[in-house]
Formats: structure tokens, C-alpha cells, sequence
């Protein structure tokens, strides 16, 4: 009896974006960033930055950075990951400038969430509040984990290659940051 070995794709890259980039087709997979990740990346941005107008201007510097960086992408993780990796050093750049004391995070709200009923709206907001002032205390490498996890939608994979570390490594700080919110929201109830 003989084993065959299973037939693979001779085309690896079934992703659009990473065809374009190792085609040179530079922008191409920029516009295809941009269709497919631009929002992702506009949440992730004003999660960390709390300012739509400066979140939007860093989604688009992203986008120049990941266009200059193209030329030397190694294809290590996926595009996804690599955006998210370039929009966390920004964001955290950003708010290193502004100052500790200015820092403000900001929790996107969910435009399809109802409004009709005011103490309910502003019950969502007290508790948005204790949430952002929660993240405000974790430390900046799990803060920068949960927000990408949960507000981001990336995958501990991704999360990981967005912040150079490895997978366990990933979970356990996305793992620490929700131990560490949820003492922190017990906290303030008491």
C-alpha cells in the first residue's frame, strides 16, 4: 500500500491583498486594505485615541505606513495583523504625546443601539465611563490586547502578530487585562 501525499494549491495566496503586494501591485492592495479593513481599523483607532476626527487621520497614516512598508512584507501572519500591528504603535504614539493625563479611551458605541429611552442611555454611558476609566488603569500591553481582541475583532493569532509576541503569550494578556478590569469594576461598585 502506498500513501500519497495530499494535493496543496499551487497558489498559496488566496488572499487579494497579499497577490497584490507580492505583485507590486501596491496600490491595489492599499484601496483593497482600505474596502476591507478600514472600518476594523477606524474602531480600533477611536477605542484607543477617543476622538473620531483623530482616529480617522491615523487610519489613513496607517494606511501610508503599510503602503511604504509593502515593499518589504514578509507575508509573516496575516495583512489583517499587520495593520492592527502598525495602527497600535500609532495609537500608542499618539497618546504618548498627548500626555498621561490626557489619555482618554473611548468605547465605540453601537450605532444600531436604541435611543428612544434617556435613563437608559444614560445608564449605558455611566458604565461606558467606569469601563474606559477601567481600561485607562490596565497596564498598555494588556489594554492594547483587549481592545484589539474585543473591540478590534482580531484573533489571538492576529493579536499576537500585531504585538510580536506569541499566541499563549496573546491570551494571557488579553486573559490578565479581563481579570484585572473586572477587580477593577467590582472595585468601584463597592
Amino acid at each position: 500500500m502506498t500513501w500519497a501525499m495530499p494535493q496543496t494549491n499551487p497558489d498559496p495566496i488566496e488572499d487579494p491583498i497579499e497577490r497584490s503586494i507580492r505583485a507590486g501591485a501596491f496600490r491595489d492592495a492599499i484601496a483593497l486594505c482600505a474596502r476591507m479593513h478600514g472600518a476594523p481599523l477606524g474602531r480600533l483607532c477611536m477605542a484607543m485615541l477617543g476622538s473620531q476626527a483623530e482616529a480617522e487621520e491615523c487610519v489613513q497614516e496607517v494606511l501610508l505606513a503599510a503602503h511604504d512598508a509593502f515593499p518589504s512584507y514578509r507575508g509573516e501572519g496575516t495583512v489583517r495583523a499587520f495593520l492592527f500591528g502598525i495602527a497600535r504603535r500609532m495609537c500608542a504614539r499618539r497618546l504618548e504625546m498627548r500626555g498621561r493625563r490626557e489619555r482618554r479611551l473611548r468605547l465605540v458605541h453601537d450605532a444600531d443601539a436604541p435611543s428612544s429611552d434617556p435613563e437608559g442611555l444614560l445608564e449605558a454611558r455611566r458604565e461606558a465611563e467606569k469601563v474606559r476609566d477601567a481600561l485607562e488603569r490596565l497596564k498598555p500591553s494588556e489594554r492594547d490586547a483587549v481592545v484589539m481582541r474585543y473591540q478590534g475583532g482580531l484573533e489571538y493569532r492576529e493579536i499576537a502578530a500585531a504585538c510580536g509576541i506569541d499566541e499563549p503569550a496573546a491570551r494571557k494578556r488579553v486573559s490578565r487585562g479581563l481579570a484585572r478590569m473586572k477587580e477593577l469594576l467590582s472595585e468601584v461598585e463597592r
